[in-house]
């Protein structure tokens, strides 16, 4: 196998969170007697942290209840971290396929350990992925490359052979800081702005990942010189 150790991000990449994430925007909105948002809407603002997704929840005319309605949407979204999160489709069949070959999995993700934790284990993929770091493991956070190269040491695989795999610019910084290949997905809450991240590779289906971890990351597609279909 090329790459014998892959490295999730969680929200968006392993795991599709953003219906819990919405309705505990909601349910904080509803706290502080604020009309509640389309949820279509606020998965948008989802991918950039907790603090980011309630600051644009609330708007900017709304700044001074931040902290206050942190604590709702924290306290909330603890209690039901899996009410509609999802494994997405086709990842488990993977996951479960190269574990079989020896690839070992890690997750790195900027959301609390407790919480990272809490997911993974509920979507019963504690035993695939038995090393968990997240945004408070660490003194620092992605993309800092701290959280990654600890899971590279405790995994016992090298930083060479280690994928990094995540859906935003974020995780393809940590990967690239770090000396880890980098593997961005398609399918996650950052959209076509992981297209513009310089990510080694992207996929849009998780079966992709079998092909990349047996033979490497493709060389990249070259336009021949001879003027054919030139513009």
């Amino acid at each position: 196998m090329r790459f014998r150790h892959l490295v999730f991000d969680l929200d968006g990449t392993l795991a599709d969170t953003k219906d819990d994430l919405a309705e505990a925007v909601n349910v904080t909105l509803g706290s502080l007697n604020l009309q509640a948002q389309d949820p279509r809407v606020l998965y948008g603002y989802v991918g950039h942290g907790a603090r980011s997704l309630v600051e644009r929840a609330l708007g900017s005319g709304q700044t001074h209840l931040v902290d206050r309605a942190m604590d709702v949407f924290m306290r909330w979204y603890r209690a039901h971290l899996l009410d509609h999160c999802r494994v997405y489709p086709g990842l488990r069949e993977v996951i479960d396929v190269l574990a079989e070959q020896g690839v070992v999995f890690s997750v790195l993700s900027n959301k609390p350990e407790d919480m990272s934790a809490a997911i993974v284990r509920g979507l019963g993929l504690g035993e695939r992925f038995p090393r968990v770091v997240g945004g408070d493991t660490m003194p620092t956070r992605k993309p800092d490359p701290s959280g990654l190269l600890e899971l590279v040491l405790a995994s016992g695989v090298p930083a060479a052979d280690t994928l990094m795999v995540g859906d935003s610019s974020i995780d393809v910084a940590t990967g690239r800081s770090a000396g880890v290949p980098t593997c961005g997905v398609l399918w996650g809450f950052s959209g076509s702005s992981v297209l513009d991240a310089g990510a080694d590779v992207l996929i849009s289906a998780p079966r992709e990942l079998l092909t990349i971890c047996r033979n490497g990351i493709p060389p990249p597609v070259t336009s021949g010189n001879d003027g054919a279909g030139s513009h």
